[in-house]
């Protein structure tokens, strides 16, 4: 037997914010239809227990390619900057780079966002316009012609080679973009640049959920071209490497259905919403049929194992409002589609609608048709999962918080995951062991109920909930259950103290961790201190 009769392909589909109620066969009451990511649950297994790390993007991208917690990192809240530098250190073990150790080609198509390494300052306003997301030099005109003075000092910070992308982190080929509303606006090419930006974004992009903000950008760029430029790119590299003696590991983080919220036009209307986040999620969903399509052309679809996840929820001003500023009447809500299905909160939330994902399973082989899965996951969890697959251990220095997942889809037994740690935008964190979750905070810990004003609302500093007859997180019972409470915090101390939460020598975090983020609520240390 050859190794790629023996190992499979792994195709890994992961959405930029989707919510778990936003894919029909997990959400029969929505008003979204995804027929293709219903055929994945038709032919393999759904697990409606699943959760990305962080409610948030970048985090969760770390903990999918490191099997990390993501607080682990020196990202301890909010997301990798504009231009930011790489949240993987050059030593951490990765999933490519593992399994490129045991005879996978790796390739990384579409969104990275963990920081590329790019070499230039960072606080020159040609490179860096006016954003939330660092220092605030004026921002030029967005219909400005660039000066020959900023086009070449662009020729020659984006004419060098990027250190700290996804081919110095473990994969042999990229193509895609660093974050699709950020510049710069241009594609990227395994550690360069496809051509030299030139010009600014006309402002005809940007607003209205299309780009955050000007910069350098390509001539004629447009946001309609990503997902067809994705499914494209992925067919020819399965057409490629089914031709190859090797198994091969294809990493797709879509740009979507997160902003820039850029449609097709065969599919703007299609949802009957007028919403365009819904038209996008259509047309996600049909460039996912398009690689499961690819699988089947080229005689692959028997030999891979095809992972379906989201990075984390929708966003709350999709489902409440759709551009953030009121239009509430085109919002998901009020039309009967609820974004995060049964559950509570938004994108950014601790609660579970921030972080619990449409995740889904097809192993042709080894997985039964239609099955469903109720056992605890996390995206962390790939990483174990692929050394289980190629029969080798971890070292103790990788893969800290990664829980093989191939017992679940060969249906061998249950899961060797008990608990999970879980985590929102502003750093807070909360601890889900069986049907019990203790939350460290009084509000969402991200936008849909601002800590901060919870605190002055003299709500309880913590919150627990019983997640099987409550999965709505409606019911705080901490002040029932305080013994409970203090088993759960004595839990996720610990697991913070020994820097990993599977078997194996304690390791370090890579900062210190603070599990109570008392700065987003002002005011309130004395009375964390006094009770717990």
């Amino acid at each position: 037997m050859t190794a790629k009769s023996t190992r499979p392909n792994i195709v890994y589909f992961f959405v930029d914010d989707m919510g778990y109620g936003d894919a029909s066969c997990l959400n029969p009451d929505g008003k979204i239809q995804t027929p293709n990511i219903d055929r994945l649950a038709r032919e393999g297994m759904v697990f409606t227990d699943g959760h990305s790390s962080s409610a948030v993007c970048s985090p969760s991208r770390y903990s999918v390619l490191t099997g990390r917690y993501n607080w682990r990192s020196t990202l301890q809240k909010g997301i990798v900057g504009l231009y930011g530098p790489p949240l993987i250190p050059t030593d951490r073990l990765t999933v490519p780079a593992f399994l490129g150790q045991h005879g996978y080609h790796t390739a990384c198509i579409g969104k990275w966002h963990l920081g590329q390494g790019w070499d230039f300052e960072l606080n020159e306003k040609d490179f860096h316009p006016r954003s939330n997301y660092g220092p605030i030099p004026t921002e030029p005109d967005a219909d400005q012609q660039a000066s020959p003075d900023q086009q070449q000092r662009w020729r020659e910070a984006f004419s060098k080679s990027i250190t700290g992308g996804p081919t110095q982190r473990g994969f042999d080929y990229y193509f895609g973009v660093d974050v699709p509303n950020w510049p710069p606006y241009c594609f990227i090419e395994n550690n360069r640049t496809v051509g030299i930006p030139s010009e600014f974004l006309p402002s005809r992009l940007v607003g209205n959920n299309l780009a955050s903000f000007s910069g350098p950008a390509m001539p004629y760029w447009h946001f309609e071209q990503l997902l067809p430029t994705w499914a494209k790119k992925a067919d020819h590299y399965i057409c490629q490497r089914a031709a190859a003696d090797e198994p091969f590991f294809l990493y797709l983080p879509m740009t979507s259905p997160h902003t820039p919220l850029s449609v097709n036009k065969p599919w703007i209307g299609k949802s009957g919403l007028n919403n365009l986040y819904a038209d996008l999620m259509l047309e996600t969903d049909d460039v996912f049929g398009r690689i499961l399509a690819s699988l089947d052309k080229h005689g692959v679809a028997d030999d891979t194992l095809v992972i379906f996840a989201s990075d984390n929820g929708c966003a709350h001003y999709i489902g409440v409002s759709e551009d953030g500023r009121g239009s509430y009447e085109k919002a998901m809500e009020p039309q009967g589609h609820h974004p995060s299905g049964p559950y509570r909160g938004y994108k950014s939330d601790v609660w579970d609608g921030g972080h619990r994902i449409p995740c889904l399973a097809r192993w042709p082989s080894v997985i039964e048709p239609g099955t469903e899965c109720g056992q605890l996951v996390c995206l962390s969890d790939l990483m174990a999962t692929c050394a289980e697959i190629v029969s080798d251990t971890l070292p103790d220095n990788a893969g800290e918080d990664s829980v093989s997942m191939l017992p679940l889809l060969c249906q061998d037994g249950p899961s060797g995951r008990k608990n999970l740690v879980h985590h929102s935008i502003s750093g807070k964190f909360a601890i889900r062991d069986g049907r019990w979750k203790l939350v460290l905070c009084p509000g969402s810990g991200g936008w849909t109920y601002n800590d901060a004003e919870a605190a002055k609302a003299d709500m309880p500093l913590v919150q627990l909930y019983d997640m099987k007859d409550d999965p709505g997180e409606r019911r705080n019972l901490q002040a029932e259950n305080p013994d409970k409470v203090r088993d759960l915090l004595a839990l996720l101390r610990r697991q913070v103290a020994d820097g990993r939460s599977t078997p194996g020598l304690p390791q370090e975090n890579d900062v210190s961790v603070d599990i109570w983020k008392l700065d987003t609520m002002p005011g309130v240390a004395p009375r964390i201190m006094d009770d717990y």
